[in-house]
């Protein structure tokens, strides 16, 4: 693969990744719009990585708060660290069971531009309701494992491409009272054991081929990847200080309108 070309799946992954736009449904839209060849699982993991290492380093008191937790939890002893790793791995079952069942269909059926262009509008409109509706008084204190499931399941539509895992998980938090920060915070970790467990198993199959030129170039994207994600995660938790998640919804929308008209004009 041209270097320009990971350079500008990179740097769109980077972005787009924490940000309830959808990533995958980015990656797949820029190499059919341009005309490139899909890049494949493979790179599409690689950037992947790239931003787990971004948002483990951006939480790394939390990261730092649940390892502690899960440790005293051996001796007995509970806390905060330990119930939020016990709801990260909750809500992260779900799209682990349907991943792995579903990987073969999702791959070859619903990486098109059209699914694309009615996923991005449909749960853009389900992101600005819950944004709408939704109260402001939760934080991810107040999680139980009944409403970290409830995330978990909704995260499952983030395996058609155009959802975004990102904004479905930040709509099931919104549903849920949660605000806005948090729910983004909570989205962030919960990305933590999905990207990583794709990582793993994508690099066992890079392994396997031998492809050595696909792992420079996954190297490459990864690394480029983290650096555009480290400065998207900061500036969305900025942002989102003061303001709701509209302007990524009214994106959204304009997006899906040009897709729309793309793909059946």
């Amino acid at each position: 693969m041209a270097l320009y070309h990971i350079l500008i799946l990179a740097i769109v992954q980077g972005i787009t990744e924490f940000l309830p736009i959808s990533s995958s449904g980015h990656l797949i839209l820029t190499s059919q719009v341009l005309g490139w060849p899909d890049q494949g699982l493979i790179i599409d993991i690689a950037v992947h990585v790239g931003t787990l290492i971004a948002v483990m380093l951006y939480f790394w008191r939390d990261i730092w708060l649940m390892i502690t937790g899960l440790v005293l939890l051996t001796t007995g002893r509970s806390g905060p660290g330990a119930r939020l790793a016990l709801y990260i791995l909750i809500g992260t079952v779900p799209v682990v069971i349907v991943g792995y069942f579903g990987k073969d269909f999702i791959e070859s059926s619903l990486r098109s531009a059209e699914v694309i262009a009615w996923s991005t509008l449909g749960f853009g409109l389900l992101l600005w309701i819950s944004d709408r509706v939704g109260m402001t008084l939760r934080s991810i204190e107040h999680l139980t494992w009944g409403s970290a499931l409830f995330v978990g399941m909704l995260q499952v539509l983030a395996l058609i491409p155009g959802t975004s895992r990102s904004g479905i998980t930040i709509t099931a938090a919104r549903l849920l009272g949660m605000e806005r920060r948090d729910a983004a915070r909570f989205s962030m970790l919960l990305s933590i054991p999905t990207i990583l467990g794709a990582g793993v198993l994508t690099g066992f199959d890079l392994y396997q081929s031998s492809d050595v030129s696909m792992g420079y170039d996954a190297i490459i994207a990864a690394v480029l990847a983290f650096l555009m994600a480290l400065i998207a995660i900061w500036g969305l938790m900025q942002w989102l200080r003061n303001a709701s998640f509209t302007p990524f919804v009214v994106y959204r929308i304009l997006l899906a309108a040009g897709l729309l008209y793309w793909v059946y004009a």
